[in-house]
């Protein structure tokens, strides 16, 4: 635990969408502090879903939704030994799981499939919303793991 409480920042809703989800998804693609990198590839992956007749924020709020866990676990240490013990994920962690796993496995994608990030991270999020894909697959590997040890949940904090 923190000596001292902080005050948490709180990140703008983005221009063009005035949306939470994808500035924080601008934010985790950014690299190299090349923010204007990272916002084009987005509003350009954004652009495709528009052009396929689709709405783009309700795909990716679909896709967020069905990557994001409800139970994940956490070591405890007692007595010598560490046991998983199995919680539930707060609400701005859910949404940091979501968008790190799915852009995971966008960058996880064969280069021979596809030739930009872009194109890879149009796809994560369509698998996505569609319930598929390499991060709804490890939101279910979370679970599974918390599920498994659903016997240490009587040792929490």
């Amino acid at each position: 635990m923190p000596r001292h409480p902080y005050k948490k920042r709180t990140a703008s809703p983005d221009p063009i969408y005035n949306s939470f989800e994808v500035s924080k998804l601008i934010n985790y693609i950014t690299f190299d502090g090349k923010k204007t990198v990272s916002r084009a590839i987005v509003y350009e992956m954004l652009g495709d879903i528009k052009k396929q007749n689709e709405d783009p924020l309700k795909l990716l709020y679909k896709a967020i939704s069905n990557v994001s866990p409800t139970m994940e676990v956490k070591p405890r240490r007692l007595g010598g030994a560490s046991y998983l013990v199995p919680t539930e994920v707060r609400k701005d962690r859910k949404l940091y799981l979501a968008l790190n796993w799915i852009i995971e496995a966008a960058q996880g994608r064969s280069q021979k499939e596809f030739r930009t990030f872009k194109e890879k991270l149009l796809a994560e999020v369509v698998d996505a919303s569609k319930n598929q894909g390499q991060a709804v697959g490890k939101r279910q590997q979370s679970e599974k793991i918390a599920e498994a040890n659903r016997a240490f949940s009587h040792l929490k904090w």
